[in-house]
């Protein structure tokens, strides 16, 4: 059973129509080879997606199709393209010109053919950029001035910690001494024999009675 016969026009669903392109431009590509192979034909097929994307094959060199194509029709189809393209290379190129006069004419190169008024506003584009050259350093001044006061003080900080750390330390540690000076010392009274362990000076009054 054959399949039924497909109305031509735009698919609405999205997906749909993505995949029936996917589908037909395979298919495009597929016979340009085919036919490009079997008859010895030179094909050219571009296509443009509906996203942008392209897809193509050529047989051959698409510019020798080109060329043969504006040979046979005598239709010239970047005549304008290229006399625009032309135009604005032409147009940077005087642009570059100038701005390499200009850079000339700053380091004071070839200056002799300018006259006075000329002469004038070069200085004071001169002037100008001397200023601005001024005011950027100084800038970095402060802030390198800045920057420098702040790691300053971040060091006394870190100095003052260091040695609050260090307070704690010794007296930590001194403490720690002390109570093993006390230990061995109680040990010390706790091994001396009774006779020679300090007594009372005063008697104890209850054994008179």
């Amino acid at each position: 059973m054959g399949r039924g016969k497909i109305e031509i026009k735009r698919i609405e669903n999205s997906s749909n129509r993505q995949v029936t392109y996917s589908k037909r431009r395979n298919g495009i590509l597929k016979k340009a080879k085919e036919i490009s192979v079997l008859c010895d034909a030179r094909v050219s097929v571009i296509i443009f997606a509906s996203s942008g994307k392209m897809h193509e094959f050529s047989s051959t060199s698409l510019v020798d199709i080109l060329d043969q194509y504006h040979k046979l029709t005598g239709r010239r189809l970047w005549d304008a393209k290229h006399e625009n393209l032309d135009n604005e290379i032409n147009k940077v190129k005087k642009d570059n010109d100038n701005m390499q006069i200009e850079l000339r004419h700053l380091k004071g190169e070839d200056i002799t053919s300018l006259n006075h008024r000329e002469l004038m506003m070069l200085e004071d584009a001169l002037d100008n950029g001397l200023t601005s050259i001024r005011n950027k350093q100084n800038d970095l001044l402060k802030m390198m001035r800045k920057k420098t006061q702040s790691m300053e003080e971040e060091q006394d900080q870190l100095n003052w910690q260091l040695r609050q750390l260090e307070i704690a330390s010794m007296n930590r540690n001194m403490g720690e001494i002390g109570e093993v000076f006390h230990q061995r010392e109680n040990e010390y009274q706790t091994q001396m024999p009774f006779a020679f362990r300090v007594q009372p000076m005063q008697p104890n009054l209850q054994e008179r009675f």
